[in-house]
C-alpha cells in the first residue's frame, strides 16, 4: 500500500474510439499484476448525469455497477480486465458536476461569490476524483478522460486535471497522451495528427509524459524518435498501441516495450508485472482462430453496433475459450425477421439480449419460437427472457394476444407487466430495478446446475416483470420459472424441459463474465452450441 494515491490520466487526441479505455484497463492490469492496487476511473465531458439515456447507437451498451449506476461501456471493460467489480464512483458525467455546484450555489455554499467554471466546476471535478480514489481504495487511479483534446466540452476537464498536477506531491502524477498515426493511402505511416494533437494538450498547460501512437501496425523506432523530437517527449517515452488479433493482448504488449518500468521510473514507484496466466489464455484464444466456429445469432435492433451489446460479445468469446470453440456470433435484424428476410437455421444458438421498446420485437419473438420448437439452443436476456415468456403464452399457454404491457397498455393478456406496487409510482424512474440483487434458485434445475448454488446474486436494469396472474398457466403449459427473488413470488429465471437448452434470465450475466472465468448462463449455453454443431 503506497502512503498517498498516485495518478495516471489519460488523454485521447485526432479521434474518439481509438482504444483509451482499453489502453486504461490495460495499464491497470499491468499495475495489479504487480501487486499495486490499480484502479480506473471514467470522465466522461457530457451533460448527461448518467448513461442511462444515451442512445446505444452512438454510445454503446449501458453498463450498469452492482450498486446501480448506469454507466460508460469503458467501465465494463475495467472490470473484464482487473477482475473487480466497479462502483458508481467510478464513472463521472459531467452533468452530474454541474448539477452539483448549481444544488451548491442554491443551498448558499459558495457565501454569495460568483459561481464560475473555474473554481467551483474544477473543484468539484477534483473532489470527485478524489473520492473515486478513496472509495476503491487505490493506490493508484488511471482516469481516462473521454473525447479528444481540442472539444470544447472536455476543456473544464483538462484544467481540472492540470491543476491536480501542482497540487499532488512530486511523481504523484503521470499524463499520457493517446493519438492516432494513420496509415495513409500509400501505406506509409504519418505522425502530423499526433503532433497536432499534442500541441492542443499543450496548449491547455498539460505536458505529457508518455505518449501512446496508435496505429493499424507497430510503428518503426525512426518514426517514434520524430514523433518524441516534435512533441517534446523523451524517445524512450513513445509506444505504440498496435492493431492486435485480441484486445486483451494490449497489456501484455505493453510489457514488452517496456512501458512498466518507465511508468515505475516516472512514477517512484518498484513492481514487476506477472502476466503469466493472462498471457496463457490469450494464447488460447489465438489458437482458436482455425478451429471450427460455432455460429450464435444475436437478435438485436442495434444490427449495425456491435458496441450496443459489447458485454454479450465478450460473455461468448470467454465461453468460447473455456468450452474450446471459435465463437462466429452475428448481429442479426430483428427488424429483417419481421420482414422475412434471413435465415436462422445457419446458427448453433440464438441469443436475445436486453433491450426497450416496441421496434423490432416480433422479429426478436420469431427467433425465439424458431429456437424452441427447432431445439436449437437458446438464451434470453433481460427483454430476451420477458420476450421468451411471451412466445411461450402465446404459442404453447394459448394466450394468442399475450404482449407486454409496455408495447400494449391495453392488452387482453398483459403477461409482462408493471407489478400492482409499480403502478402508482409518480417517478418511473422510481420503478427501474437497478444493480445487484439476491435470486434464489430452485434445487434440481437448468440453473441449479449451471450455478451449483441455491442463491446467487446478479445485475439487474429492468422496469417490468412477469405477471404474477400469469404464472400458474404458464407451468401448467410447461414452463419452468427456475430463480425468483426471495421469499417473493416474482420470477427472475424461465427455463423449458425438454430442450437441449432453453434458457432466460431477467437479469444481466453478461455483466459478471471474465476471460479468466466465464459466466456459467453463457458456459452452458455455447456448451450447448457446441454439441449442437458437432451433430451438423
Amino acid at each position: 500500500m503506497l502512503n498517498m494515491t498516485k495518478y495516471i490520466f489519460v488523454t485521447g487526441g485526432v479521434l474518439s474510439s481509438l482504444g483509451k479505455g482499453i489502453f486504461a484497463a490495460s495499464l491497470a492490469k499491468i499495475l495489479r499484476s504487480g501487486g499495486i492496487k490499480a484502479s480506473i476511473m471514467k470522465i466522461d465531458p457530457y451533460l448527461n448525469c448518467d448513461a442511462g439515456t444515451l442512445n446505444p447507437f452512438e454510445h454503446g451498451e449501458v453498463f450498469v455497477t452492482r450498486d446501480g449506476f448506469e454507466c460508460d461501456l469503458d467501465v465494463g471493460n475495467y472490470e473484464r480486465y482487473t477482475n473487480t467489480f466497479a462502483v458508481k464512483e467510478q464513472n463521472l458525467m459531467m452533468g452530474s458536476v454541474y448539477r452539483a455546484v448549481t444544488e451548491k450555489e442554491r443551498k448558499g455554499d459558495y457565501l454569495g461569490k460568483t459561481v464560475q467554471l473555474i473554481p467551483h466546476a474544477t473543484n468539484e471535478i477534483k473532489t470527485q476524483i478524489r473520492k473515486a480514489a478513496k472509495t476503491t481504495a487505490a493506490d493508484v487511479l488511471v482516469v481516462e478522460i473521454g473525447g479528444t483534446v481540442g472539444d470544447l466540452e472536455s476543456d473544464i476537464v483538462l484544467e481540472a486535471v492540470r491543476q491536480m498536477n501542482f497540487e499532488e506531491p512530486p511523481q504523484s502524477t503521470t499524463f499520457i497522451h493517446l493519438a492516432l498515426v494513420p496509415t495513409i493511402i500509400t501505406g506509409e505511416l504519418k505522425t502530423k495528427p499526433i503532433q497536432h494533437s499534442v500541441k492542443a494538450l499543450l496548449s491547455r498547460g498539460i505536458t505529457p509524459n508518455m505518449l501512446i501512437a496508435r496505429a493499424d501496425v507497430m510503428v518503426p523506432k525512426a518514426l517514434r524518435e520524430k514523433i518524441a523530437l516534435f512533441c517534446n517527449v523523451r524517445e524512450e517515452n513513445v509506444f505504440c498501441s498496435p492493431t492486435l488479433e485480441s484486445i486483451y493482448e494490449l497489456p501484455l504488449e505493453l510489457v514488452k516495450q517496456n512501458l512498466h518500468e518507465r511508468l515505475a521510473e516516472r512514477m517512484g514507484i518498484s513492481f514487476t508485472p506477472n502476466l503469466a496466466e493472462w498471457e496463457a489464455l490469450t494464447e488460447k484464444t489465438k489458437k482458436l482462430s482455425t478451429a471450427p466456429a460455432v455460429r450464435i445469432g444475436v437478435i438485436g435492433k442495434y444490427a449495425v453496433a456491435k458496441d450496443a451489446y459489447m458485454s454479450v460479445f465478450e460473455a461468448l468469446n470467454h465461453a468460447g475459450i473455456h468450452n474450446g470453440v471459435r465463437i462466429d456470433a452475428e448481429l442479426v435484424d430483428s427488424e429483417a425477421i419481421e420482414k422475412g428476410k434471413g435465415t436462422l437455421d445457419k446458427y448453433d444458438g440464438l441469443l436475445v439480449p436486453g433491450g426497450f421498446g416496441g421496434r423490432g420485437v416480433e422479429g426478436k419473438i420469431t427467433a425465439i419460437r424458431f429456437a424452441r420448437e427447432n431445439k436449437v439452443p437458446y438464451l434470453g436476456l433481460c427483454y430476451g427472457m420477458q420476450l421468451a415468456t411471451i412466445e411461450f403464452a402465446r404459442n404453447a399457454a394459448k394466450l394468442e394476444d399475450a404482449n407486454t404491457s409496455e408495447n400494449n397498455p391495453d392488452l387482453k393478456h398483459p403477461v409482462i407487466d408493471l407489478l400492482p406496487e409499480q403502478k402508482n409510482v409518480e417517478d418511473k424512474g422510481g420503478t427501474m430495478r437497478l444493480g445487484a440483487r439476491d435470486v434464489s434458485v430452485v434445487k434440481g434445475t437448468l440453473a441449479y446446475k449451471l450455478y451449483g448454488s441455491d442463491k446467487i446474486s446478479k445485475r439487474f436494469r429492468h422496469r417490468y416483470e412477469v405477471n404474477p396472474e400469469y404464472i400458474k398457466r404458464l407451468e401448467d403449459a410447461g414452463a419452468v420459472f427456475s430463480g425468483m427473488e426471495p421469499n417473493q413470488n416474482i420470477m427472475k429465471i424461465l427455463e423449458l424441459k425438454d430442450h437441449p437448452f432453453f434458457f432466460g434470465t431477467q437479469f444481466h450475466p453478461e455483466f459478471d463474465s471474465r476471460l479468466e472465468k466465464p459466466e456459467p448462463a453463457f458456459n452452458g449455453f455455447v456448451a450447448a452450441a457446441k454439441e449442437k454443431q458437432g451433430k451438423r
